[in-house]
């Protein structure tokens, strides 16, 4: 677990992952740290707003209603990718959940889900979300067919990665709120599995850079295997030949006049002594027949 960044710190980190900021008027010091501790944090956790509309959505969020005071949360994510900051102090985000949720993601030892929560806000042993996650509310109404704009999915990727930057922690430390309490279903038309996943990848590039697929690794260069010594004698005439008279050619070692062509000739054995002399043959070594050692050497490629 972290100490909570400050509000400088906060707004630092989310503009340097490229996130859009909105600073509400106030939100430095619009919190709920007189109702309880603020930190160690542990985590982000996602919620849904179950509302329509930035404006509407972000006020509820920062006065909260009867029985449940602002703030909601530290910042509304609205449908454009915009980030709202609400707080930068304790806010009523989480309620009480599930302890051992909090450890799997203190530890970030689960696969691709945490355990099921088994507890709830006033459930005995339930553990004090709102001092232990940052909380964004997503504008969204939560009934599954709402749907999420790829520029609002990207911000809560950019918003969960940029947290976890700055406390070094990996993806598993992004929940979302149904992962925490056995009392709730947010966020709603999108899976938190897929989520860690962007994020994750997220971590792996520089601040504010979409994450880029590794390319490919060109495959190794294929060369043709030593054909043997009497391959040579024959009568022969093989695109191999002309692959080897090639390659003799860029060792600087050509005796030809015209070619090299598939049919073996005296030409290509004269330009073979050559590369043969050239590794430091002598004698019957260098007699212009290819032999293992030489034909190794040369690299020819592949044919086929």
């Amino acid at each position: 677990m972290a100490t909570p960044l400050s509000a400088d710190r906060l707004l630092a980190a989310l503009r340097a992952e490229g996130v859009t900021v909105v600073e509400h008027p106030g939100w430095r010091t619009h919190n709920r740290n007189q109702a309880g501790d603020w930190g160690p944090v542990a985590g982000v956790m996602i919620h849904h707003t179950v509302s329509s509309g930035t404006a509407r959505s972000v006020e509820i969020c920062h006065d909260g209603y009867k029985g449940l005071p602002g703030p909601l949360c530290h910042g509304v994510i609205a449908k454009d990718g915009t980030v709202h900051l609400l707080s930068a102090g304790r806010a009523n985000h989480a309620g009480g959940g599930d302890p051992g949720v909090l450890q799997a993601v203190i530890t970030e030892t689960y696969a691709d889900r945490p355990p099921a929560p088994r507890a709830h806000q006033g459930s005995p042993g339930a553990v004090d979300g709102n001092s232990r996650f940052y909380g964004f509310e997503c504008i969204n109404l939560g009934d599954g067919t709402d749907p999420w704009p790829a520029e609002q999915l990207l911000a809560i990727e950019r918003v969960s990665a940029a947290l976890c930057r700055a406390h070094g922690w990996g993806a598993r430390s992004v929940i979302g709120h149904l992962e925490w309490s056995d009392w709730k279903s947010d966020p709603k038309g999108f899976g938190m599995p897929a989520m860690r996943v962007r994020v994750q990848r997220r971590l792996g590039t520089d601040p504010a850079r979409p994450a880029v697929p590794k390319p490919t690794p060109p495959k190794a260069p294929q060369y043709e295997p030593f054909p043997g010594t009497s391959f040579f004698r024959k009568n022969l005439n093989s695109p191999i030949v002309t692959a080897m008279g090639r390659r003799l050619v860029a060792e600087g070692c050509g005796r030809y006049r015209s070619g090299p062509g598939p049919r073996w000739t005296e030409a290509d054995r004269k330009s073979y002594a050559a590369w043969q002399k050239k590794l430091g043959f002598r004698g019957n070594d260098a007699d212009g027949w290819p032999g293992a050692a030489s034909w190794n050497a040369l690299k020819v490629p592949r044919t086929k």
